[in-house]
């Protein structure tokens, strides 16, 4: 009998022992502990050893740190009607975690189905080539969206990125067709402005030469001497028509005949 009450008396130390123990608890320095008092909201706690009373008080663990979470890939048509799907990368952190224990069942998953929806209604509103160019916008209109939305939650969107767009096969072939038509166009549209450029040139040409005929002789002789460097044995030099009337009266001596004149008909 003495020893049956032995055992019991330490089993009681036992368990005042195990009691007082597990009512010391260790904070890391990103943990916040939400207390509530008989299920009631008492304070929060945190970080390093704290003390909850048992059976009378009970904690919720809340990270502070910066939380990734991936967006699966959504089905969006854009406003130009073309099916893509795309996906992105969430950051945010809790700032309030009694909001964010109290106001809210689930923040994880609250955030993450907030996000899934608010990137289908945002990216809907633009046209496929602002989806593909204007990320960074898009960027700061779903994270200022989200942010505005988990306010009430105690949660800091800080920064929405997107990763992937996926394009069906014949959306991919007609958006390469653009982009060569459009470098086609722009080669089109140099070439003409090298034209227009060229010929300003040779207008200002002309009529420097024209001014000084002497100079156009020069002109030729340079190029003669530019031909003859090449290795070439037959060389086309075309003569200027200058030549041609210096040497008409040389290789036509006969005066042109005299016209008769009326008077001069009986």
């Amino acid at each position: 009998m003495i020893i049956d009450f032995i055992y019991f008396q330490i089993l009681i130390i036992v368990l005042l022992v195990m009691l007082f123990t597990s009512a010391f608890r260790i904070l890391r320095e990103y943990e916040r502990g939400v207390i509530f008092l008989l299920g009631r909201f008492y304070k929060i706690k945190g970080p390093g050893l704290i003390l909850v009373i048992p059976f009378v008080q009970q904690i919720v663990r809340v990270d502070l740190r910066i939380i990734t979470m991936d967006v699966p890939s959504q089905d969006i048509i854009s406003k130009d009607n073309v099916t893509v799907k795309v996906n992105a990368v969430l950051y945010f952190r809790v700032l309030d975690p009694q909001k964010a224990i109290i106001n809210i069942e689930n923040y994880l998953e609250a955030t993450s189905q907030l996000a899934q929806t608010t990137m289908r209604s945002v990216l809907g509103q633009h046209e496929l080539d602002e989806i593909l160019s204007a990320r960074d916008t898009l960027n700061a209109d779903l994270q200022r969206i989200l942010d505005q939305s988990t306010d009430g939650w105690g949660i800091k969107v800080t920064a929405v990125e997107i990763k992937h767009v996926d394009l069906d096969e014949s959306m991919i072939r007609a958006i390469a067709r653009q982009a060569e038509a459009e470098r086609s166009r722009r080669a089109k549209i140099i070439h003409a402005t090298g034209e227009l450029e060229a010929s300003k040139q040779l207008l200002e040409a002309a009529r420097m030469l024209g001014q000084q005929p002497e100079a156009i002789q020069l002109r030729y002789l340079q190029t003669l001497t530019e031909i003859t460097n090449d290795n070439s044995k037959i060389i086309i030099f075309p003569l200027p028509l200058e030549f041609g009337k210096m040497l008409q009266p040389i290789l036509d001596p006969t005066p042109p005949a005299a016209t008769s004149s009326p008077d001069d008909i009986t």
